[in-house]
């Protein structure tokens, strides 16, 4: 067991994954159905261990990239503060051992065999702990936390930006993980630690799932580690100045090893039914949707519509720079497949967050699936301005003051008006990514979309006429998951080539833009309540 530091929780809350099947069939698409695993012949399984930011989930994949079996698991979200989000690594660490032996479990006695695992996760959220001991030195800073907005503001006013920005490809933003590494050594939660540890989820999952203290490796990879604000772009190692700059000692930092290679065995002491079975991939989580979404041709861009909504698009096997309002990062690196290949990323902090946010706190709806029916009830948002600020804006805003709001309220607006308005806000966060793409010459040719709320067509639909991009639905919504089993079988020689798996992929469903008058009304509306947000 994990020793835990004591703490007055001020606030806790439960959210809900949106769109979360948490059943082998759930309510997917009769197309979108997996197979069960009884009705497979006798076959060998990948496993995608997925950790999310509102849950955990092992999803299985065959062969043919298709989903087989999944369990998933709801996370507890913790607010101390305002601004402040938190997550308890060893409930992390328990839910992915849950899930992987549930999965592993039906598996086994249906006769098959799982030969690797793959593991994907929430990038920029830190851990502190002991390696020693085991012992948790605080609860884990989520990507979505704002308390170090100050540090951020400081290094940017003493003329670090241009450093950060050139060395990294990131700006100085308390999403990283960098200010909140600062923001826990400065704290002295680490002062007691006989081998003090700051990590990303990847890292803290390998270490627990290998073993923990009892001989698990400590490493990570270039995609998770590029999301620290700590590792140098051109050499995908850490970068002395960043870590000078930050004061956090290299001796805690993981190894960085390539994205697919032999990470470690996961041991019988912690999940006895995968005994002995390697994990042989891993990338943070909007990486893992690009290469699930087989995006392996520089220009090729994906939407991933979760927490939060992210934009990426491949930039080929060389750093591309940075362009104005969106971040560079390591999509990959493949190791003896190939060089490294880069995305440039656009990233909005709330989406399908906002959707829980109608479900749990104002009770508009019941499921997180019933907001597209009140949405489409109405024929417009009759003047409702919704922007889901709830923890700054992100791209290409990059606004750590800015608060959620909805404005443009009157006699005639209801729940249904409401709705829309979130819905076209979530289409609209996305154009203003996909505008920051173009304003940097960087041509897109289609949207490839995936995530719980890609499932709404009109979403989707909204997304196509204000992007003025062709959006293809991948038949999977578990890009995510794919892109973590699809990597981790690379490595082992399920699959041969980035050719092969591109085959596999196929859309669901395709959205053309249509007259983009209404929606260009709507959007400069949007931008205006966004100003004052």
């Amino acid at each position: 067991m994990l020793c835990y530091y004591s703490t007055v929780i001020t606030r806790s809350q439960l959210f809900f994954e949106p769109f979360a099947n948490n059943s082998l069939t759930g309510n997917l698409k009769p197309s979108n159905r997996p197979e069960t695993l009884t009705s497979l012949g006798l076959v060998d399984l990948i496993l995608a261990l997925d950790a999310g930011t509102t849950g955990v989930r092992t999803v299985a994949f065959d062969d043919a990239a298709r989903v087989v079996d999944s369990s998933y698991r709801e996370l507890t979200q913790y607010f101390p503060r305002p601004g402040w989000v938190e997550h308890d690594a060893s409930e992390i660490a328990d839910l992915a051992v849950a899930t992987l032996r549930e999965v592993a479990t039906r598996a086994r006695e249906a006769g098959h065999h799982v030969v690797t695992v793959g593991i994907t996760n929430q990038r920029e959220t830190t851990v502190a702990f002991d390696r020693e001991s085991g012992h948790l030195s605080h609860r884990a800073l989520v990507w979505q936390d704002r308390r170090t907005a100050s540090i951020c503001e400081e290094f940017e006013a003493q003329g670090h930006g241009e450093l950060v920005r050139s060395t990294t490809g990131l700006v100085l933003d308390p999403y990283f993980s960098a200010s909140k590494m600062k923001w826990l050594l400065d704290s002295g939660a680490l002062d007691t630690a006989i081998a003090p540890s700051l990590a990303t989820i990847d890292t803290w999952l390998l270490w627990w799932l290998s073993g923990g203290s009892d001989g698990g490796v400590y490493l990570t990879e270039p995609s998770n580690a590029s999301r620290t604000m700590l590792m140098d772009l051109d050499t995908l190692d850490w970068s002395s100045a960043m870590t000078a700059l930050f004061g956090v000692p290299l001796d805690m930092l993981a190894d960085i090893r390539p994205s697919t290679t032999l990470f470690a065995t996961i041991s019988a002491d912690v999940v006895p039914e995968l005994g002995g079975v390697p994990v042989t991939g891993v990338l943070g989580d909007q990486q893992a949707a690009l290469f699930g979404q087989a995006c392996f041709s520089s220009g090729v861009v994906k939407a991933t519509y979760g927490t939060g909504a992210f934009i990426l698009a491949n930039a080929g096997d060389s750093s591309p720079g940075v362009f104005p309002g969106l971040v560079t990062t390591v999509a990959w690196d493949l190791g003896a497949f190939g060089p490294a290949t880069y995305a440039v990323e656009g990233s909005a902090f709330v989406a399908g967050a906002a959707v829980q946010w109608l479900r749990d706190e104002l009770d508009f709806i019941v499921t997180s699936s019933e907001l597209e029916a009140l949405a489409s009830s109405v024929p417009d948002s009759a003047g409702v301005q919704f922007v889901p600020a709830f923890n700054g804006l992100g791209s290409p805003f990059w606004r750590s003051d800015a608060h959620g709001s909805i404005t443009g309220l009157s006699r005639g607006a209801g729940k249904a008006q409401i709705a829309r308005a979130l819905v076209e806000a979530l289409a609209y966060q996305v154009r203003a990514m996909t505008e920051a793409f173009r304003d940097g010459g960087i041509e897109l040719r289609e949207l490839r979309a995936d995530g719980g709320a890609a499932s709404m067509d009109m979403l989707m639909q909204l997304q196509a006429t204000n992007s003025r991009l062709e959006v293809l639905r991948s038949r999977s919504l578990e890009a995510t998951a794919r892109g973590a089993a699809t990597v981790a079988g690379l490595e082992i020689g399920v699959w041969h080539s980035l050719e092969q798996l591109s085959e596999l992929w196929e859309p669901d469903r395709r959205f053309s833009p249509t007259d983009p008058v209404a929606v260009d009304a709507g959007y400069q509306a949007w931008l205006r309540a966004c100003a004052h947000a």
